[in-house]
């Protein structure tokens, strides 16, 4: 066996021990473990902030073939604590791809394990639920990863958005973030149904610029949400969540989406906070996966945690209003309670596998949220519908404006 393919051991809390190969970056990783049942989209699992804090496991049991590509990244690094395959391939095949997962892994300094039974690893979370555990590639000893992995600390309580986000607002534009040093934001093009030239990043210059400024409250975005706001001609401002509610009003956004992210929803009562006090009948808001769940707090709500949480790109989804079945990419451990909402919210989407609330909408305000991600960065575009009801609110509101 080759240094690069060192003996590995996986261990659970509870006991369950799997020793496989490593891959990517030696040493130690440390974690919740989940599981991933999406057939593609490695990439951009790894590099969804929403896995801060998770060991996650594919079930498709062959990854790495097509390698890694700057155009698929969900963020600026991959965010996974490590990373459970049943078969790595080292050697991609494919005309974007400009590296393996695992130089990608050991450069960004995460720990791989392969040559694991992922079926009877999936099956044991679906029965036991969620386990902290770790990976090493330096402890070879059970009994030791046993104990160790059961002295870890669950992650709730923990702030995990604060660990992915920026720390200054930024705006997206057409390729990508703007440097924007000012954060002053000033206004770039004229309100829907208006003309003007397109500001710097977005569009062609010899192109009118039609659309809305959306302020996106960061808990840990996936680009490609930004991406399809862009593409609707959308201008997006990024902001921290711990951007004060005073900031996002004096950039006089048209609507603000709640993005998605890792943690228990419980452990951010400042931006449940800020996200009440900025509801309003003048105000469109889109809620997405964790922007969900802290909307269901704003709106008095609780959420709890699932056994072992949702998390791939083929989730059935049922649509109320029409009875049409989605199916979608999702990637969250709570869920909002829907018992414990008031009679003024409604629930608009339900989960076919399990039951559990997958969509919002607020009766009186121009507040709608999903728990899957609408983007489907990867996925089926069964719910790209979304963004243009969104788009749709900020047209109503905007003429009643005028």
């Amino acid at each position: 066996m080759s240094e690069s393919r060192r003996p590995a051991v996986l261990a659970l809390a509870d006991g369950t021990i799997f020793h496989g190969c490593n891959f990517g970056a030696q040493g130690e990783a440390f974690g919740e473990i989940c599981f991933n049942t999406g057939m593609v989209g490695y990439q951009e699992v790894l590099t969804d902030p929403s896995y801060r804090g998770q060991i996650v496991t594919m079930t498709y049991p062959e990854i790495g073939n097509y390698g890694i590509n700057p155009g698929d990244m969900e963020s600026w690094r991959p965010w996974v604590e490590g990373f459970v395959v049943r078969e790595y391939n080292d050697v991609p095949s494919n005309w974007r791809s400009t590296m393996s997962v695992g130089a990608f892994l050991a450069e960004n300094n995460i720990v791989g394990i392969s040559d694991i039974d992922t079926r009877k690893l999936t099956s044991h979370l679906r029965d036991h639920g969620w386990k902290m555990g770790i990976i090493s590639t330096v402890d070879l000893d059970p009994q030791s990863l046993v104990r160790r992995a059961a002295e870890l600390p669950p992650l709730s309580g923990r702030d995990l958005v604060q660990e992915v986000v920026h720390d200054a607002p930024r705006r997206w534009g057409l390729h990508g973030y703007i440097d924007e040093p000012s954060g002053d934001f000033p206004r770039a093009f004229m309100p829907y149904g208006g003309a003007g030239v397109s500001p710097v990043g977005y569009l062609e210059a010899d192109e009118q610029w039609f659309g809305f400024r959306v302020v996106v409250i960061d808990c840990g975005i996936k680009q490609n949400t930004l991406r399809h706001l862009v593409r609707r001609r959308c201008e997006v401002i990024v902001a921290p969540c711990t951007t004060s509610v005073e900031e996002i009003r004096r950039w006089q956004p048209d609507g603000i989406v709640i993005s998605n992210g890792p943690g228990d929803p419980a452990d951010l009562g400042y931006v449940i906070d800020a996200v009440r006090e900025l509801m309003s009948p003048e105000m469109p808001m889109f809620g997405i996966c964790l922007g969900q769940q802290l909307l269901g707090h704003a709106f008095g709500g609780t959420t709890y945690k699932l056994k072992y949480g949702h998390r791939g790109c083929n989730h059935p989804v049922k649509r109320l209003e029409t009875g049409a079945v989605e199916i979608t990419t999702q990637n969250h451990g709570y869920c909002v309670e829907p018992d414990s909402l008031p009679d003024d919210v409604e629930v608009t989407h339900v989960n076919l596998n399990d039951g559990s609330l997958e969509g919002l909408r607020h009766k009186e305000l121009p507040i709608i949220s999903v728990q899957y991600h609408p983007e489907a960065g990867p996925g089926p575009h069964d719910s790209h519908y979304l963004f243009d009801t969104f788009i749709d609110r900020m047209k109503e509101i905007g003429s009643a404006r005028r």
